[in-house]
């Protein structure tokens, strides 16, 4: 008998064979990204140019350093295609730094700030969870993922601290003497603040991919 995960892994094989997903490969972990991706059956490319953003179907900007890939970025002439991709309505995903450079608005910047790319109508402090130090794994309920906790992996994480009334909140942990949200969905935004990529579970992958498939 298959189990659940594989009866969706024969679904995404068979509707989404002909769908390619960008991964913004400025920085940060978006090899992991793509394993994940191409695990589910769909074909994964890396994304450095405003020209390799044509013909995608979504795309992941991965977790990494927010000030630095927003730097790259708008050195390359990514960050108005960029805006112009969420604009669009097409499937974005964000985790961590990506998370970042989708809010419409961040806290606890460098000096200086960042580009952001927007169209997340949340603030985000930019490192709520502490330095590298202060990196933790935990199990998250996540109810639109099932029963089974999902496991969550926040290295220098952000955290969204408020939220527009169109943002789908799809999990909390516990922060600083508070409840924080570290996963939300608009539209066509998928945003978190930990690191699926890095864990076993490909349920946040499925996730995405269900979004892109529609």
């Amino acid at each position: 008998m298959c189990t659940f995960n594989e009866i969706r892994n024969t679904r995404y094989e068979i509707r989404n064979i002909m769908l390619t997903i960008g991964i913004l490969a400025l920085q940060g972990a978006f090899l992991e990204h793509a394993a994940k991706v191409r695990q589910l059956g769909v074909e994964a490319v890396e994304v450095r140019k405003p020209e390799q953003l044509e013909g995608l179907a979504a795309l992941i900007l991965p977790g990494g350093e927010s000030t630095a890939m927003g730097l790259v970025a708008e050195r390359w002439g990514l960050v108005e295609p960029l805006r112009e991709w969420v604009r669009s309505g097409k499937p974005v995903w964000g985790t961590c730094a990506g998370m970042i450079l989708l809010a419409d608005r961040a806290v606890g910047q460098k000096q200086g700030g960042q580009p952001l790319i927007g169209g997340l109508d949340v603030t985000v402090n930019r490192n709520y969870f502490g330095r590298q130090s202060k990196s933790f794994e935990t199990l998250l309920e996540v109810p639109l993922l099932g029963a089974e906790p999902c496991p969550a992996i926040f290295i220098r994480a952000p955290a969204i601290i408020e939220a527009g009334s169109q943002v789908e909140v799809l999990a909390r942990t516990a922060g600083h003497d508070e409840i924080v949200i570290v996963a939300v969905r608009q539209g066509n935004i998928l945003a978190t603040a930990f690191h699926p990529e890095l864990t076993a579970d490909l349920r946040w992958h499925q996730l995405f991919l269900d979004m892109v498939a529609g």
